[in-house]
C-alpha cells in the first residue's frame, strides 16, 4: 500500500512538473482578446467558458469592442493580444488600405453566418418580382434582380438608395456588393482620392456598426443591410425587416471571421500563439460536435451580456440549424453557422485571395496586380504553418482525429462553383477570375 501511494505521488509530481514546464515555455500567459458582439465570436467564448484556454496554461480576458476600427487599432497598439476580426482586416492592414500594419491570422473562426436584410417597405416592392413555390412561399435564393426595379425607381426620382455594411474591408461589404452586382445593381467604386466606395453607385453603401443595424433600418436611414447574426434575426423578431438572402446562398461555405494578431506579437510569442490556436480549434470542434448537439448550450453562453447579449430565442433562430426569412417562414439551414466541419478553421490561401480579388474589383486596390502579388500577400498574412503545428500537437494528445484536418493541402481549395451567379472561383488564377465579371475593375482598369 505504502509503495503504491509513493508511486502515485511520484506520478502526480511528474505530471505537475510536466504541466509546469509546459506553462513555463509560454512567453506570455495572461492575455486580453477583443471581439464584436456577433454570434461568430463563439469560439472565443467557448474556449473561455469550457476551460480550453486554461488547459493550455492561458489566463484570458475577453472584452467587447466598440467597432471594428477600434478593435484593429487596439491590436496594433498592443492593448489587445489578439482579436476576432473580419477576414479582410489583416489583408487590408497589410496592403495599407486604411490603417497600415502587419497583421496575420492562423485561424479561421467560421464559415457563413451573414445575411442581407431589407426593410418591410422594400420587401413589399421586391416580392412581386420573386418566383413562388408550390407552397406559396418565395423561392430561394433570391436574386438582386428582384431589387433592381426598386433601386431604378429611386434613381429616377433622384433619391439615394442607402444600404449598410459593417466596415470597408468586411465580408459583409464584399458579399453585399457581390449580390447587388450579380443582379445588375452597381454598388460603387473606391479610388485613391475617394474612399466612400460610392463612385458610380446605384446603391450607396455606408458603414453601420452591427448592433446598430436594426435601429438604423427602423429609423429609415438605410433601406437594407448586410450583417452577421443575431442582427438579421433581430429585424424579424422586431417586425421591421426581412432577411432576403444568406451568405451561404451567395457563396456556399464562405470563410467569415478570423482570429488576428500582429506579426510582431506572433514573432515574440510563438508558443503562446500556438497554445491559443489549440484552444480555439478545440472550441470550434465542441461547437460542431455530434451534429451540433452543443449549440443550445452555446446559445446560452452567447446570450450573456458579456458576450453577444441578445435574447436566447433570437440567437437560437440561426445558431441551431434554422433560419427565419419573412416572419413565419423558418427553414432548415444546418450550415448557416459552421465552426469546425469542412475544415472550417484552416486558413486557406485561396480564401485570402478571394478577399483580395474583391478589393481589386471595387477599387480598394487601385492598380493592376500580378497573380504572384496576390499569392505573396496571401502567404504573408495567412499562416497555415502555425495552424498545423497546433493541430499536430492536438492530434498527438488525442484531442482531434487525423481526418479532421487537411494535412496534405497546398493551401488552395479546389475551384469553387457554388456562387449565386454561377461564376467559378479558382484561387490559383485571381486575374482570370476578375475577368469574368461584367461589373467591376479588372486588368489595367482604374477609377479617377
Amino acid at each position: 500500500m505504502f509503495k503504491s501511494c509513493l508511486a502515485g505521488l511520484a506520478l502526480t509530481m511528474a505530471g505537475s512538473l510536466t504541466a509546469a514546464h509546459a506553462v513555463e515555455e509560454l512567453e506570455k500567459d495572461e492575455l486580453k482578446f477583443g471581439f464584436i458582439k456577433l454570434t461568430d465570436m463563439a469560439p472565443l467564448a467557448v474556449a473561455y467558458e469550457k476551460g480550453f484556454f486554461e488547459d493550455e496554461g492561458l489566463y484570458v480576458t475577453i472584452e467587447p469592442q466598440a467597432n471594428w476600427k477600434v478593435l484593429l487599432d487596439r491590436v496594433i497598439d498592443g492593448e489587445l493580444d489578439g482579436a476576432h476580426m473580419l477576414a479582410g482586416q489583416p489583408l487590408g492592414a497589410t496592403i495599407g488600405f486604411g490603417t497600415k500594419a502587419d497583421i496575420i491570422t492562423a485561424f479561421s473562426m467560421d464559415l457563413n453566418g451573414n445575411a442581407i436584410t431589407v426593410s418591410n417597405d422594400i420587401w413589399a416592392e421586391m416580392k412581386p418580382n420573386i418566383p413562388k413555390g408550390a407552397d406559396g412561399k418565395p423561392v430561394h435564393p433570391i436574386s438582386a434582380t428582384a431589387l433592381k426595379p426598386v433601386v431604378d425607381r429611386y434613381k429616377s426620382e433622384g433619391k439615394p438608395f442607402n444600404m449598410g455594411m459593417v466596415f470597408p474591408v468586411s465580408t459583409h461589404n464584399y458579399e453585399l456588393r457581390y449580390w447587388l452586382a450579380a443582379g445588375g445593381i452597381h454598388p460603387g467604386y473606391y479610388s485613391k482620392t475617394d474612399i466612400t466606395g460610392q463612385i458610380d453607385a446605384d446603391a450607396l453603401l455606408s458603414v453601420t456598426p452591427p448592433p446598430q443595424m436594426p435601429s438604423t433600418l427602423e429609423a429609415g436611414t438605410i433601406y437594407g443591410y448586410c450583417v452577421g447574426e443575431p442582427w438579421n434575426q433581430q429585424a424579424v423578431f422586431k417586425g421591421i425587416g426581412v432577411p432576403v438572402v444568406t451568405d451561404y446562398e451567395i457563396w456556399k461555405n464562405n470563410p467569415e471571421k478570423v482570429f488576428g494578431v500582429s506579426a510582431e506579437w506572433a514573432e515574440k510569442n510563438p508558443n503562446t500563439h500556438k497554445a491559443v490556436i489549440k484552444a480555439l480549434i478545440r472550441a470550434a470542434q465542441w461547437l460542431d460536435a455530434n451534429n451540433d448537439a452543443n449549440r443550445p448550450e452555446a446559445v446560452k453562453i452567447l446570450s450573456q451580456s458579456e458576450y453577444v447579449g441578445a435574447d436566447y430565442d433570437v440567437i437560437a433562430n440561426s445558431m441551431t440549424g434554422t433560419f427565419e426569412y419573412e416572419k413565419g417562414d423558418k427553414r432548415d439551414l444546418p450550415d448557416f453557422n459552421v465552426f469546425y466541419r469542412y475544415f472550417a478553421t484552416y486558413p486557406y490561401y485561396s480564401d485570402a485571395i478571394w478577399y483580395l480579388t474583391q478589393m481589386r474589383r471595387w477599387g480598394q486596390i487601385t492598380d493592376e496586380k500580378s497573380d504572384q502579388w496576390f499569392h505573396d500577400i496571401a502567404k504573408k498574412v495567412y499562416r497555415p504553418d502555425i495552424y498545423l503545428a497546433a493541430a499536430k500537437e492536438l492530434l498527438e494528445e488525442g484531442k482531434i482525429s487525423k481526418a479532421d484536418m487537411p494535412w496534405d493541402t497546398d493551401g488552395y481549395r479546389e475551384p469553387q462553383t457554388h456562387f449565386i451567379d454561377n461564376i467559378t472561383f479558382d484561387g490559383r488564377t485571381p486575374n482570370a477570375y476578375l475577368e469574368k465579371f461584367n461589373i467591376g475593375l479588372k486588368g489595367k482598369d482604374t477609377v479617377k
